[in-house]
């Protein structure tokens, strides 16, 4: 009986010592050992040195962060430019109302040339500051002849001649025509009369021209109507 107690007695420690090494195997890596920040927290509530010197959590999101400035300093501005109205365009001036051709707004000059034979030519420039009507064919009377040279009128343009400041029309003069047997006049003077609108002298003054020396015409002799080209006028 005696050596049965002893050896229970034995078996129950060795058991007991067992279960106590499995105890303190299960303590290092079970769920329920403390954690080591716990453990060294102070009995009085007052975070441990480790807590304190912690970093604390910035509290403000990476997307509502403020950008870093800029160290460097920046340049002034520059004063905006002011840019200067646009200048209005000058208004046109309005065409000038042509007038009729007279010898107060022209100049009139008589040449000779040498084809065709026995001709003149008669230059008329406007010398105004506004356009002019040279009307019809210039009235021709030379050295005080009582009558006025013959118009050609096959040599009538399709429109009057209109004359710019500056431009010029011309009308040939043919001195004699068939013989009639009768010697040609001589002359020194042309006086040059326009025509208005009705193909009547203008009332004013005619220009006086010097003709070429050794200038003679007859009664068969004409004078074109005014042309804006000068072969056109010595065509006939």
């Amino acid at each position: 009986m005696r050596s049965n107690r002893i050896r229970t007695t034995a078996l129950a420690a060795t058991t007991l010592l067992a279960a106590l090494s499995l105890t303190a195997c299960g303590g290092d890596g079970g769920t329920d050992a403390k954690k080591p920040a716990e453990a060294v927290q102070d009995v009085s509530g007052s975070p441990t040195p480790e807590a304190t010197n912690a970093p604390e959590k910035d509290s403000t999101s990476p997307t509502d962060a403020e950008p870093a400035s800029d160290s460097k300093p920046k340049a002034p501005s520059a004063t905006p430019r002011t840019e200067a109205p646009a200048a209005k365009p000058k208004p046109k001036p309005k065409p000038k109302t042509p007038v009729t051709c007279t010898g107060a707004n022209t100049k009139v000059t008589v040449t000779k040339v040498s084809r065709p034979i026995n001709h003149l030519l008669l230059t008329v420039t406007n010398t105004g500051d506004r356009p002019c009507y040279a009307y019809h064919a210039p009235m021709l009377r030379f050295d005080g002849a009582q009558a006025v040279f013959r118009v050609l009128q096959e040599s009538k343009p399709q429109a009057v001649v209109t004359l710019d400041p500056g431009q010029s029309a011309y009308a040939g003069i043919g001195l004699t025509g068939e013989p009639t047997g009768r010697k040609p006049y001589p002359s020194k003077h042309l006086g040059v009369t326009f025509a208005n609108r009705n193909d009547g002298p203008i009332n004013s003054a005619p220009a006086e021209l010097k003709l070429p020396a050794g200038t003679y015409w007859d009664d068969n002799g004409f004078v074109t109507y005014w042309q804006s080209e000068m072969a056109d006028a010595l065509t006939y």
